[in-house]
């Protein structure tokens, strides 16, 4: 029984009754499937009046009519059952697998990724943000998966450095890369030759959540469903994963919207054989309430959050870091006589000291006389000079040592004198009263060229204002740019000079530019025309040495090279052409340029579009461009690395040469 006119005798039998039926006649497909789940007599009375629908959902079990609900409920569910305009134009002109299916109807298929990879559109103009995310829903055989993630060719490679552009003639294993092209086709590339080499990865990836009203720019639409998101951020993982070295690790950076989502997709892609391999969850300060609007009805949103996971943790090395920190009062203690032998050491309350040397009596008169803050900041700035002289008292544990813990028990019985414990390949312990001697010299480091005080980092960073940061590298995009000293941090603690840093989401480039300044080997990608001119632009500038961001502070000079190329395009390009069409006179004229291509999907019949092209002129624009997205070769979006001695390819004989030399593993 043809399945279409089952649809129209079904709808036809249920519109008489109207609690089936909304307002304007559109037939209620939830209700009919709880009521067919629910057995309702009504409904099985309709289906059992009608022959055709009869032999279809019941059998006879014993002399007994028996509903196949579930065979029901996926009849109705269908969506050439109430289709709308699209699917009806889509199945009339014969969307169908070798079988003659419809391709909806294929149990033999997978689905495949939303259009920023072909099938989900993830909208990047102002525009986009305003309406629902379109997805293409498509499906694809598990053999042509394989076949389009396959390594990619290469084009339109350029040199650059401090002094311009320059022709490429050849590639080494420690060139810094920006690569155009969607980024899951791209992991797929690298993967042939980086796997087990990129020794950190960053991403700040477009949020699902919908993009609040007030901010001006953006480079995602970020409307996407959850489940898809879900989709779209597990799959580039899964690739990510396979690009970490042993010792490696990703630190990936999302709003409230989606992180408890990502932590579990993250926990289940990272945490293989057993292995907990979390590191940390950061949570960043981005911002500060100003006035009294908020978006949302609960506190103010000042955070966002960093997830990080190691591929091995017991690999993987923390290059520990401090940040500065204010004077610490229980550093109270100076010696006034440092540089004499410790038995003879006097030691004095350093805010009574301090307030003599400047002519008071004591702290007391001091605070009295200058008001506290003042005062504070001469104590804090005498103690960074005689960081050397100045202590705290510590308890001496158990597990400290012998000798330690033998000075202790004579220093708690003799507490005029100062003990010294001397210790191999161990700093020497000076012990008073029973307790260490710990000099405020050891909370003392040097960050950015200057001695301040310091604590051990924390998973909470406040210290890094994300304020005036909108041309930091030249470049602006309001709307998610990260501050270069976030990601120094993130770069310096997870790195070394040298190692292998990837963002797939270039966005403006702070990380290849941020990685360049701090001497690691960076690779960026972006299928994004925006975000491809932002990091060309702003790592054009690094390389000249401007001194925005960071620069100062690493003593940034400029210098080093970086290469840009794309993946080979192929259908893509029909796919950006489809996209930016803006009448349906532009979709007709690409229409004709697919057809002459030769790069269409085999289940296409071309002689039957052209037949109903009222029909096709009947779909809203969107629909249009949905129908024709699908009906390009996926699987050609870009050259395939095997394939690209084809002639058809056009690729030059140079860039055949140059891809070949990408893809060599030494």
């Amino acid at each position: 029984m043809d399945n279409l006119h089952l649809y129209h005798e079904l709808e036809t039998l249920l519109r008489n009754d109207s609690k089936y039926c909304m307002d304007d006649g559109t037939l209620i497909k939830a209700k009919i499937v709880e009521d067919a789940l629910n057995l309702q007599p009504d409904l099985l009375k309709y289906i059992l009046s009608h022959a055709e629908l009869k032999d279809n959902f019941f059998s006879e079990v014993s002399d007994t009519l028996v509903f196949d609900k579930v065979k029901f409920q996926q009849f109705v569910i269908n969506k050439s059952f109430l289709p709308d305009s699209y699917t009806a134009y889509k199945n009339k002109i014969g969307l169908t697998d070798q079988e003659g299916r419809f391709l909806s109807d294929s149990r033999e298929v997978v689905l495949a990724w939303p259009y920023k990879d072909c099938i989900l559109e993830g909208g990047q103009t102002k525009e986009d943000v305003k309406r629902d995310e379109i997805f293409w829903n498509e499906t694809l055989a598990p053999d042509e998966i394989n076949r389009l993630t396959e390594p990619k060719g290469l084009t339109g490679f350029k040199r650059f450095d401090k002094d311009g552009e320059h022709e490429v003639t050849h590639i080494d294993n420690s060139d810094n890369l920006v690569i155009k092209g969607n980024n899951l086709l791209t992991l797929y590339s690298l993967r042939e030759k980086y796997a087990g080499r990129i020794k950190l990865i960053y991403i700040d990836p477009p949020y699902y959540f919908v993009a609040k009203k007030d901010e001006d720019t953006f480079q995602y639409n970020a409307n996407f469903k959850l489940s898809t998101w879900c989709t779209f951020m597990r799959n580039r993982l899964e690739i990510a994963r396979d690009l970490l070295s042993d010792d490696g690790a990703i630190f990936v950076q999302i709003s409230d919207d989606g992180v408890g989502e990502l932590h579990l997709i993250m926990k289940d892609v990272f945490n293989r054989d057993g292995e907990n391999n979390f590191i940390n969850k950061i949570t960043v300060k981005t911002k500060s309430p100003s006035g009294f609007a908020s978006v949302n009805p609960g506190v103010f949103e000042s955070a966002e959050y960093i997830l990080s996971f190691a591929k091995h943790k017991r690999c993987w090395t923390y290059n520990q870091q401090f940040v500065q920190s204010a004077y610490d009062p229980n550093y109270k203690w100076f010696i006034t006589n440092k540089s004499a032998s410790h038995t003879k050491w006097n030691i004095v309350d350093v805010t009574d000291y301090v307030a003599q040397q400047k002519g008071y009596n004591d702290k007391a008169d001091a605070v009295d006389k200058l008001g506290q803050p003042i005062f504070d900041k001469l104590v804090s700035d005498f103690a960074l000079e005689n960081k050397d002289a100045l202590f705290q008292s510590t308890a001496i544990g158990d597990d400290a040592g012998s000798e330690v813990v033998a000075a202790r028990e004579k220093s708690k019985r003799n507490t005029s004198k100062i003990f010294k414990v001397e210790r191999e390949n161990h700093y020497t312990v000076y012990v008073y009263k029973g307790r260490e001697i710990a000099f405020y010299s050891k909370k003392v480091r040097n960050i950015d060229g200057k001695d301040v005080p310091t604590v051990l980092l924390t998973n909470i960073w406040s210290d890094i204002s994300y304020e005036g940061i909108a041309q930091e590298g030249g470049v602006k995009l309001k709307g998610g740019k990260k501050p270069e000293r976030l990601i120094r941090r993130i770069v310096e603690m997870a790195s070394n000079p040298g190692d292998i840093v990837l963002d797939f989401f270039s966005g403006s480039g702070t990380t290849a530019a941020v990685s360049y300044k701090l001497g690691r080997q960076f690779i960026t990608c972006d299928q994004l025309e925006s975000s491809l001119e932002s990091t060309l632009k702003r790592l054009k500038s690094v390389a000249g040495g401007e001194k925005s961001g960071i620069s100062k502070l690493v003593n940034w000079k400029g210098g080093g090279t970086f290469i840009y190329t794309e993946l080979a395009t192929l259908n893509d390009k029909f796919v950006a052409d489809i996209q930016a069409a803006k009448k349906d006179k532009s979709l007709q004229t690409i229409w004709n340029q697919m057809k002459e291509s030769g790069y269409l999907n085999y289940r296409i019949d071309i002689k039957a579009i052209d037949e109903n092209v009222s029909e096709f002129n009947a779909l809203s624009l969107d629909d249009k461009k949905r129908f024709l997205i699908e009906c390009l070769d996926k699987n050609l979006l870009y050259v395939p690395l095997s394939e690209i001695e084809d002639e058809e390819y056009s690729i030059s004989e140079e860039d055949k040469k140059l891809t070949q030399e990408f893809y060599k593993k030494s």
